[in-house]
Formats: C-alpha cells, sequence, structure tokens
C-alpha cells in the first residue's frame, strides 16, 4: 500500500473566500484595499484590467455604463466606475451549508 499512497491526492484543505474591496486609479495602479494581505496581487490586477476594459467598451459604444455585477457560483464581484477608474468589491456568497468557504486543491 506504500506506493499506492504516493499517487494519492492530499485531503483539500477549506480557505475562505476573500472579502473586501479595491480601488484603482484609471491607469490600472491599485491605491487602495481592504482584501487580506495573502490575496494574490497579480489577481487584483486581472480583474481590474477586464474591468476597466468593459467600462471602457461601454464608453467606447457610447453607452452608460456605471456598475458591473458578476455572479459566480460562490463569489460576487460587483464594479463601480470612477472616471476611468474603478471600485471593485469582492463578496462571498454563502451557500446554505458552506458559510464562505471554498475548497483550496
Amino acid at each position: 500500500m506504500g506506493l499506492l499512497s504516493l499517487f494519492s491526492k492530499p485531503e483539500p484543505t477549506l480557505v475562505r473566500l476573500p472579502s473586501g474591496s479595491f480601488t484603482v486609479d484609471r491607469s490600472g495602479r491599485i491605491v487602495v484595499s481592504t482584501l487580506p494581505s495573502s490575496f494574490p496581487e497579480n489577481l487584483m490586477d486581472e480583474i481590474s484590467t477586464h474591468v476597466r476594459d468593459a467600462f471602457q467598451d461601454a464608453k467606447d459604444a457610447h453607452m452608460t455604463l456605471t456598475e458591473l455585477v458578476i455572479h459566480y457560483p460562490s463569489l460576487k464581484i460587483v464594479a463601480r466606475e470612477l472616471r476611468g477608474g474603478a471600485l471593485i468589491f469582492l463578496v462571498p456568497i454563502n451557500l446554505a451549508s458552506n458559510t464562505g468557504f471554498i475548497k483550496r486543491l
């Protein structure tokens, strides 16, 4: 059984989903953040890039877009436009038996 245990995956651990907000300016720099310091900065950059692109695409199409809401199964992202920048909120969705935890693989 020792050989088979080499190939078994370790039991996934539960991690709390991020809860907080961050603000980016029009050039994409993070101005302020209430997210935990363990939250990856490159993920904040990626989220803000997509959000700012969506607001810019709407502006280019002469559409008024001031708020963007993205629903994932366990996370909601709400973004508000701030003159080229954005205020972005990350809100975990509490499921019936799950209180904001996900399995880390």
